[in-house]
């Protein structure tokens, strides 16, 4: 899946669980400062992209996470290995 698949999949994903408007999410946005996403909800996110990629985030990888590239790039990394 290319970078670009995986922001829109992300996008989908992150505006079904928390209700974000799909338009105002860009590569940029901040998941704490910008999404309102609290560290349960960081944890939910964790836990829903295990169950949908199969693919395990590493402790220290998903600490670094804070904007949707940030996810985007992970998830990139975890598919290309």
């Amino acid at each position: 899946m290319s970078k670009d698949e995986l922001f829109v999949w992300v996008v989908d994903l992150l505006a079904e669980m928390f209700e974000l408007d799909k338009s105002s999410l860009t590569l940029e946005s901040n998941l704490y400062a910008d999404l309102d996403i609290d560290s349960i909800d960081a944890v939910d996110l964790a836990v829903k992209l295990k169950q949908m990629t199969g693919l395990r985030l590493q402790p220290e990888v998903f600490k670094k996470i804070r904007t949707i590239g940030d996810v985007v790039e992970a998830l990139g990394n975890l598919t290309a290995e």
